[in-house]
């Protein structure tokens, strides 16, 4: 346990910020899972969860939730899925 009064507050706060961030991710992992399975699937709604999703991910990056090019990585994967699944039909 920390001694000084900063360090017990800066504890405070990593303990609500780590609770923030879980709960993002979190959210996150459940949105692409969701995406990938109606895009295998060739759902009608496919496009409008993965623009969802999307979105999900831009503003975790924008908070720092997740890096930047991981974020990028990941849409773009999305989106090569949906394209390709879209082609298809």
């Amino acid at each position: 346990m920390p001694n000084k009064p900063s360090a017990r507050k800066e504890l405070r706060k990593n303990i609500v910020r780590n609770a923030r961030n879980k709960k993002i991710k979190d959210n996150l992992k459940k949105l692409i899972k969701k995406s990938r399975k109606t895009i295998e699937a060739k759902d009608v709604k496919a496009k409008e969860l993965v623009s969802q999703t999307l979105k999900a991910l831009d503003k975790a990056a924008q908070k720092k939730v997740i890096k930047k090019n991981t974020a990028n990585r990941k849409k773009s994967k999305l989106q090569q899925k949906l394209n390709k699944s879209l082609l298809a039909k």
